[in-house]
């Protein structure tokens, strides 16, 4: 039945975000009925329901948290089969959907652009459509290009071409989505003392998680692209904001790392070692999952710092999850304003929409009463450390995949937490509560407003 089809009778009685809701829904069940066929894994692997269902909607989510290894339990085939499902996930249904629906032939009605405009997170319905092409465009070529890179260089690690193909391939696409699965066996622990490698993997979890408006803004800049020549060098406030407040925690990560873990982790390590090992973590907790080493091996304040960072994420309408890199901003931008006595908030020439400052505040609110509630139920329910369950709580919503190791330890109900905070981390925190939204009511009739004592 095809995507945008005025047949398909559900339609009508859901709302658009219930709708992308129970498409992520039926991907995850696509994903888990193509993960059971037995040609898609490895002689004697065996892999029960649940950790089907763990594995399709952590791939679905582009998490990467899993409860077998994916290298011992999928051959090539399933290898493959798993890189596509990643697409689905980390560029969205949507986009994948559209592209589809155009390549036979067929117009996107109303229904299927508001569809869209919730999945991307836009605010308008125009050129949505185009907007699609062009990121499915712009991944497909950094994949193709990753893929090529990382191919011919591991022609130096692996006996034959095609096996260099397929770790280069699956690993272009696993950080390009963010997804965090390896098929190394052990992430990229084998590539700690290779600095290559990790330049070009974080390169590709970069260009996954800062948001695909800023990637169509700076291609359409090369291009020459705009509407208006006395815009040609400039960025929207949402690129400027988004990317300024990426790196800065891409840095701040990195020396907060270095500082925490001198007398600790770092104590033996030369100093290249030292800015790798930091750098890479830090790129990696915006939501790549990939690692170069054993999460344990940190402190607990770094540990707690990363979980901070995870729970933060990448930027919107991207690959990414967490409560975004915008809404932190909006946050402390607020903050900030407030304490200076300032009315509004005004950043680069523009001022912030109120809603959007509500919007903020939901959000994080949000995310942190699920989160904190996920991490008490898992205290009580599974045999870990506290902070090895936190630390895997804010992997789980922010779609990270770092793990101290205990996903394929935890109980059945513990599986369950953690898939439900990976999906709700990919749909977002926004969808999440429209699903149980009523109707958008208008006041018949006011109160008489009352201050309240607050803090």
């Amino acid at each position: 039945m095809p995507l945008f089809s005025k047949q398909f009778k559900i339609s009508k009685q859901l709302s658009t975000v219930q709708m992308i809701v129970l498409f992520y829904v039926s991907a995850v069940v696509f994903s888990t009925v193509l993960l059971s066929m037995p040609f898609f894994k490895e002689a004697g692997a065996s892999l029960s329901f649940l950790d089907t269902v763990f594995t399709a909607i952590s791939a679905i989510s582009v998490t990467g948290l899993t409860v077998v290894s994916t290298a011992e339990t999928f051959n090539t085939a399933g290898h493959i089969a798993l890189a596509f499902i990643l697409q689905f996930g980390g560029i969205g249904i949507m986009t994948l959907g559209t592209f589809v629906y155009i390549l036979f032939g067929k117009k996107i009605g109303l229904r299927g652009r508001q569809l869209i405009r919730i999945d991307q997170n836009r605010t308008t319905l125009s050129g949505l459509v185009k907007l699609m092409l062009k990121i499915l465009q712009i991944i497909i070529i950094i994949e193709l290009i990753g893929t090529i890179i990382l191919s011919t260089y591991f022609l130096t690690y692996f006996d034959t071409w095609q096996e260099a193909l397929i770790q280069g391939f699956f690993g272009a696409v696993s950080a390009t989505t963010n997804a965090g699965f390896d098929i190394t066996g052990n992430s990229l622990i084998p590539f700690a003392d290779d600095y290559f490698v990790q330049f070009i993997n974080m390169v590709l979890l970069i260009l996954g998680a800062i948001g695909f408006p800023v990637l169509i803004e700076i291609q359409e800049l090369l291009g020459g692209k705009h509407k208006d020549v006395h815009e040609r060098n400039t960025f929207s406030l949402f690129t400027k904001l988004t990317t300024i407040t990426f790196f800065s925690l891409v840095v701040i990560g990195a020396v907060l790392i270095l500082l925490f873990e001198q007398n600790n982790f770092f104590a033996d390590k030369t100093w290249h070692e030292q800015l790798f090992y930091s750098l890479f973590q830090s790129v990696t907790t915006r939501n790549g999952g990939l690692a170069t080493m054993d999460m344990n091996e940190f402190s607990t304040p770094t540990l707690l710092m990363i979980s901070g960072l995870m729970f933060i994420g990448a930027s919107p309408s991207s690959v990414g999850g967490g409560i975004r890199t915008t809404t932190f901003a909006i946050m402390l931008l607020s903050i900030y304003n407030y304490a200076k006595g300032n009315q509004s908030i005004k950043v680069f020439g523009r001022q912030i929409n109120q809603d959007d400052i509500v919007r903020s505040y939901i959000v994080i609110t949000t995310a942190s009463m699920l989160c904190v509630a996920s991490t008490i139920i898992l205290t009580v329910t599974e045999n870990f450390p506290a902070i090895a369950i936190m630390f895997e709580v804010f992997s789980a919503f922010g779609t990270t995949g770092l793990s101290m190791g205990i996903t394929p330890e935890l109980s059945d109900f513990g599986k369950g937490v953690i898939m439900f905070l990976m999906f709700v981390g990919r749909i977002g925190i926004f969808s999440f509560l429209f699903i149980i939204r009523g109707k958008e009511k208008q006041d018949v009739f006011r109160y008489p407003t009352e201050k309240i004592i607050i803090g």
